[in-house]
């Protein structure tokens, strides 16, 4: 039932090679309203001097991207040459015919390992293992966390910890330590709990953070090539890592059960939890003294280890694709060209933007650039994504139904949601002749 963008492939090829297409002297890129893409807008004024060829960023608040997106692709609009969509849009988007097959421009380019590998497989490879890539990875993103210096170094608390639990209070190496370190911190009389984590289940946050602890316990969504779920979103790692998540929840602030970045963010600088998961993408504002002022005693680390030492964490950010009904691609793939470029990257970087450059972000410079950068650079190789199929919003939707009376109430079991959500999705891939 997929659709084969052979043709169109043949016809963007032709069209390079002939050079038909006049030159075009403007693109527009589409992407969500946030700091990134004001980043995004900086480094493409620097295409323009360099070139003469004005890039302008547009942007739509967060919850009309997609609805916007989409509405324009499905109407085979040019109003767009290139687009920063989620990762999980490349299914939908591919299937369709709304995004170019950029796999010639992988491989002339080596963009599977120019790119950190990991980004390439979730942010540009559609269908799973199948060597086709749709977008190139840009802003590279993923869930880290940002803790308490001075809590967590604070000599009476140190002593304190090494009593009860026998070894250093330190940043988490493990998911088994991130959970004595919540318990503790969490002092309901102090008004100081444990740990912020992401609950709200209006979109991906809550399944955001039970990935983390699911890929890390070893576990996995399913299988993204063959769509078998059973006994793989409801395997004994993948209950374990629900089970603990659900005991992390235990030592969050009072009224956690619908808080995603904003909130997670406001624990650190508003006193209120030890330990926080959050994207990268918005840990500027915690170094920043004007937004934190725990901004000096902020540090970060990366996703921890599970029992039996994997370590992953969930994909967030977005990867730059050209639209096919774009009038301008000619001069789309030649931005492209100009923004894999390594000096490109390292001022993407430098400016504010995530690169998912390899090259880029296993340089000291970067590591070294801010408190957070070594963590995202640590991440940035170990990133696992949601299932990317076109109809990933209903998986997503069922997920959240299952696993959130569970985390937040403690409904039933955690094999219980699974099994249930493992039905779902055998359903959902049926409906959808997936699995058939």
């Amino acid at each position: 039932m997929r659709k084969t963008m052979t043709g169109l492939i043949a016809g963007v090829g032709l069209m390079w090679a002939c050079g038909t297409s006049a030159q075009a002297q403007e693109l527009t890129i589409f992407w969500a309203e946030w700091d990134p893409a004001n980043y995004l807008q900086e480094l493409a004024n620097e295409y323009e001097a360099e070139t003469g060829v004005k890039v302008t960023v547009e942007t739509t608040p967060w919850a009309d991207f997609q609805t916007k997106a989409f509405t324009e692709f499905n109407a085979k609009g040019s109003a767009y040459d290139l687009v920063v969509g989620d990762s999980q849009w490349i299914g939908a988007a591919s299937e369709a015919g709304h995004y170019v097959d950029l796999t010639e421009f992988f491989t002339k380019h080596n963009l599977t390992q120019v790119m950190a590998p990991a980004t390439v497989k979730y942010y540009s490879e559609y269908p799973a293992n199948s060597k086709k890539y749709w977008s190139i990875p840009a802003e590279g993103d993923a869930v880290g966390w940002s803790y308490r210096k001075d809590w967590f170094e604070d000599p009476k608390e140190m002593e304190a910890f090494k009593a009860k639990y026998g070894y250093d209070l330190a940043p988490p190496k493990t998911w088994a330590q991130m959970r004595d370190i919540a318990e503790f911190f969490h002092r309901p009389d102090q008004k100081r709990y444990g740990i912020a984590i992401y609950t709200d289940n209006s979109y991906d946050g809550l399944v955001m953070g039970v990935e983390n602890a699911i890929f890390s316990f070893g576990g996995e969504l399913g299988d993204y090539q063959n769509y078998k779920v059973d006994g793989i979103i409801n395997s004994e790692k993948n209950v374990k890592a629900l089970e603990l998540y659900r005991e992390l929840y235990g030592f969050t602030p009072p009224g956690w059960a619908k808080s995603f970045f904003v909130e997670n963010n406001q624990a650190i600088t508003e006193n209120l939890a030890a330990m926080s998961m959050n994207y990268f993408a918005f840990f500027p504002a915690l170094v920043n003294e004007a937004s934190n002022p725990n901004a000096k005693v902020t540090g970060f680390f990366a996703n921890p280890a599970g029992p039996n030492g994997d370590q992953f964490a969930a994909l967030g950010g977005q990867g730059i694709s050209v639209i096919s009904y774009s009038k301008n691609q000619e001069e789309a793939m030649k931005f492209l060209e100009w923004f894999i470029k390594d000096e490109t990257q390292k001022r993407w970087a430098e400016l504010g933007g995530y690169t998912a450059s390899a090259k880029v972000l296993e340089s000291p410079e970067f590591q070294n650039a801010t408190p957070y950068n070594k963590a995202f650079y640590e991440t940035m190789f170990k990133v696992k994504d949601f299932w990317a199929t076109p109809e990933y919003a209903e998986l997503l939707i069922q997920m959240n139904q299952r696993i959130y009376p569970f985390v937040t109430a403690g409904q039933g079991t955690a094999k219980e949601a699974l099994d249930a959500l493992a039905a779902d999705w055998n359903a959902t891939f049926k409906k959808y002749g997936r699995n058939n």
